[in-house]
């Protein structure tokens, strides 16, 4: 199970991509709602999450956390205690942690990134290698079992690396030729 997080200001494209590409795959995703069961996006779309933050708990199910950018949605994540919890126990168990834009700096925040490759939203990158991050400007980026991405305009490839590690470079190019990516 894949559990994506929306807090209002979440950036739409960095996460509703992401759910879309990895049920195209297959992949059983989980939208939560840190505040409450709708969240808004930066644009004012509106998004029902699938369930709450309070109504879930970290299980051993959990392939994979995902942290949509957008600089509200990113501050709602990282002032959560519980997402923040969440975070960490997938990191601390090998699982993947990922995310996008703005939101790797909670993986600076958390003290994950120390020695790792690294992107951010340009401008944010600071945060990154104060925490001892390898800054990498490339569109998306793996170190082990953290992926992170620039910004919305590398949401189609991150979500093609999501569905890679988790279901192997076939059931990406499968879901890249369907809906004819380039």
């Amino acid at each position: 199970m894949v559990l994506l997080f929306l807090a209002d200001g979440f950036e739409e494209i960095e996460a509703l991509t992401q759910v879309d590409y990895l049920r195209r795959a297959g992949i059983e995703i989980t939208t939560v709602g840190v505040n409450g069961e709708y969240a808004t996006g930066t644009r004012n779309i509106v998004v029902k999450a699938d369930t709450t933050l309070d109504r879930i708990d970290y299980t051993d199910d959990v392939e994979m956390v995902i942290l949509p950018g957008g600089l509200g949605g990113m501050n709602g994540m990282k002032s959560s205690e519980k997402v923040c919890s969440i975070v960490k126990k997938a990191e601390k168990d090998g699982k993947f942690v990922t995310a996008i834009c703005a939101s790797p700096t909670i993986f600076a925040h958390l003290d994950m990134v120390k020695g790792k490759k690294c992107v951010c939203y340009p401008g944010m990158e600071n945060e990154l290698i104060e925490a001892g991050g390898i800054y990498t400007d490339e569109p998306v980026v793996k170190d082990g079992t953290m992926i992170t991405a620039r910004a919305a305009g590398a949401s189609e490839e991150f979500s093609f690396e999501l569905i890679r590690v988790l279901k192997g470079e076939d059931a990406a190019e499968k879901v890249r030729k369907s809906i004819c990516a380039r």
